[in-house]
C-alpha cells in the first residue's frame, strides 16, 4: 500500500510578505518573483501526480494561494476551502512585527492572537477541520495556504496545540 503524503504549500511572495507585513484577509497578488517561484513547483508536483494522482487539492480562496496553486499546475483539481485563509490579524493587519511590538513589546502571535482578529485556538479549530478532510483521503493531498496558518496546521497534525506552530 502506498504511503499518503500531505503537501503543505505556502503561497508565493507578495509585496507585503516581502516587506514583513502581516497579511491576513487583505487579498494581495503575487509579485513577479512569487509567480516565478510558484511555477517552479509544477514539475515537482507533476512527478508526484504521475506516480499517484492527488486525491485532494485544497486552496485558500485568497488570490495569492489560488494563483500559486494554478501556477504549480494543480488549479484544475483545486477546491476552495475558506478554512484555509490566513490568520485574521484584526487590528494588526498590514503591520510588521516591529510596529506591533513598539506598542505591545511582549506580544507573541502564537500565544496572544490579535485584537479584533483570531486567537490561536480559533485558527487551530479551522486547521482541525482541514485535517479531518485530509485524513479522510486515501491518497496524496496538496494544501495551498498561508505561512502562519500552515504552521498551525502542522502543529495540529502532530497533536500539538495551535501555539506549537511557533
Amino acid at each position: 500500500m502506498a504511503k499518503r503524503h500531505i503537501y503543505l504549500i505556502r503561497h508565493g511572495e507578495t509585496e507585503w510578505s516581502l516587506n514583513g507585513r502581516h497579511t491576513g484577509a487583505s487579498d494581495i497578488p503575487l509579485t513577479e518573483n512569487g509567480r516565478a517561484v510558484a511555477q517552479r513547483l509544477a514539475p515537482v508536483l507533476a512527478t508526484v501526480q504521475a506516480k499517484e494522482p492527488f486525491d485532494l487539492v485544497l486552496t485558500s480562496p485568497l488570490q495569492r494561494a489560488r494563483a500559486t496553486c494554478e501556477l504549480a499546475g494543480l488549479g484544475a483539481q483545486a477546491q476552495l476551502d475558506p478554512d484555509l485563509v490566513e490568520w485574521n490579524y484584526g487590528d494588526y493587519e498590514g503591520l510588521t512585527p516591529q510596529q506591533i511590538r513598539a506598542a505591545n513589546p511582549d506580544w507573541l502571535l502564537f500565544r496572544d492572537g490579535c485584537p479584533g482578529g483570531e486567537t490561536p485556538e480559533h485558527v487551530g479549530a479551522r486547521a482541525d477541520w482541514v485535517i479531518s478532510r485530509a485524513r479522510a483521503c486515501k491518497g496524496h493531498v496538496a494544501i495551498f495556504a498561508h505561512g502562519h496558518f500552515l504552521r498551525v496546521l502542522g502543529a495540529r497534525w502532530i497533536g500539538l496545540p495551535a501555539s506549537g506552530g511557533a
